[in-house]
């Protein structure tokens, strides 16, 4: 049971408010019997006093022994010890006189309590006791006391409900545990609601179903059903990227497999029987599986640069040789596409990185270029550095990208001309991608900016080496 969140929930703010209640009820239930006794003993002393004016009122003063016999009789009755005191604080008589021990400091001035006053006034006698006590002047100028043992606390059940304040404490007490315990109630259903269909959603997700959970409950519990939809939502992705991952594998690697089969079946049955036959079969396995290669090469390097097993060096490296360098090689291809290919490079700083994996990055997007931007077009390699960053431009006069192909462009499988589909010199959409996780593995990022009919710009931005992260690289390499 107590495996819940609500269970715990409840039974904690359960335990704090009887905790609550249990301090605050003890206090008020000492008070109250300590309160209770003292305003029965004053209620017993005022109610004494009174009898005692209206006896004592028309007795002469001089006349002690009778107003000795009086206050032992109402005493008797009122069990209330009555002294009268002269002036000077002499006690001319006691009702307990030869019973009880006499009064310490019992000497003049007297505090004189009027009717109203109720603050009780204490007195201890020789044997160390308290009483309770109220003292009234009376014409002659003597005093008239009386007295009553400090209450003693009742702690027995009848005594305690017995008593209307404590009764009163009780049912009060009462009600709030009650209310207190709705209030529980209300506030475990309130913070585990969220979190119960958090968990039903969770199963959903588990059985292949993905819906959001509205966001309620807590500002911690609302931050949660968020960051759960964002997860589902990135699931969601991930299986659909991995789904299409899977049909575009297939689809590409089912195209070679069926020319593969189809040549090697044509020189089986002997419809390719003469040379110029056999060669072209050959030809058309040999092209194909390498084919095949390329892209089982492209898949592993992109595990295991998701995997971050990658093997990438960090090493100084001029970023200015090896831009020049990449256009090198492809100078001849441009001018087979009759494309014009310029570099402007100005002096570069120096970052860490793996030469080859980079000349790989940057040979992609010259090739790329080449390819798409048609007899006549221009290519543009260029730089420039700030004291953070160094960003390399390759932009082309081109066709172009849509917005929506702009924002697939670095997708796996992506191919913006669809109209190269099935030919000969076509990839495989595994280029960008490639080059996305390897200048992310190196600290930088890659982005393109196009329009249709105005070309495309794609740009690498990489931090700047630090003087000792270089030497740094040269001790550790």
């Amino acid at each position: 049971m107590l495996s819940s969140l609500r269970a715990r929930l409840w039974l904690t703010y359960l335990l704090l408010i009887l905790v609550i209640l249990g301090a605050i009820g003890g206090s008020l239930l000492l008070f109250g019997i300590r309160y209770s006794g003292y305003i029965q003993a004053e209620n017993k002393l005022r109610v004494a006093a009174s009898v005692l004016d209206t006896r004592l009122a028309d007795l002469p003063s001089w006349q002690i022994a009778v107003i000795q016999r009086a206050a032992e009789r109402i005493d008797a009755n009122q069990k209330v010890r009555v002294l009268l005191l002269s002036g000077s604080g002499e006690v001319l008589v006691d009702s307990r006189a030869g019973s009880a021990p006499g009064f310490v400091g019992l000497r003049p001035p007297f505090h004189v309590q009027t009717e109203a006053q109720i603050t009780p006034l204490f007195l201890r006698d020789a044997s160390g006791n308290q009483w309770l006590y109220r003292i009234a002047s009376l014409a002659d100028g003597s005093y008239l006391m009386v007295a009553i043992p400090r209450p003693k606390i009742n702690l027995s059940l009848q005594g305690l409900l017995a008593d209307e304040f404590l009764l009163a404490g009780f049912r009060a007490g009462a009600v709030a545990l009650v209310l207190s315990l709705i209030l529980v109630g209300v506030m475990g259903w309130w913070i585990a609601s969220p979190l119960r269909r958090m968990a039903a959603a969770a199963g959903a997700v588990a059985r292949g179903e993905f819906k959001p959970i509205p966001l309620e409950g807590p500002g911690e519990v609302q931050q949660l059903a968020r960051s759960f939809n964002e997860m589902t939502n990135r699931v969601q992705i991930g299986q659909k990227s991995q789904r299409d991952f899977v049909a575009n594998v297939s689809h590409e690697l089912k195209t070679p497999l069926t020319s593969i089969q189809g040549f090697a079946q044509a020189i089986l049955d002997g419809t390719a029987s003469t040379p110029e036959g056999l060669q072209q079969a050959a030809s058309v396995i040999y092209s194909e599986a390498g084919r095949m290669n390329r892209l089982v090469l492209d898949l592993l390097t992109l595990a295991r640069l998701d995997a971050g097993t990658a093997n990438l060096k960090r090493e100084p490296l001029d970023l200015g040789a090896l831009l020049r360098g990449a256009a090198e090689k492809l100078i001849p291809q441009a001018r087979d596409a009759q494309v014009d290919l310029r570099v402007d490079l100005p002096p570069l700083n120096g970052i860490l990185g793996d030469e080859d994996r980079l000349a790989q990055v940057f040979t992609n997007l010259l090739d790329n270029a080449i390819k798409y931007t048609g007899a006549g077009g221009r290519i543009l390699l260029t730089a420039r550095q700030t004291a953070e960053m160094v960003e390399v431009s390759v932009a082309d006069n081109g066709p172009g990208l849509s917005p929506e192909d702009q924002a697939q462009i670095f997708e796996r499988f992506y191919q913006a001309d669809k109209s190269r589909r099935g030919g000969g010199s076509r990839g495989v959409g595994l280029g960008l991608a490639i080059a996305r996780e390897i200048v992310q593995a190196h600290g930088g990022t890659i982005a393109v900016a196009s329009a249709p009919g105005k070309g495309s710009n794609f740009v690498v931005r990489f931090p700047v080496v630090r003087s000792e992260d270089a030497a740094l690289a040269r001790r550790t390499k």
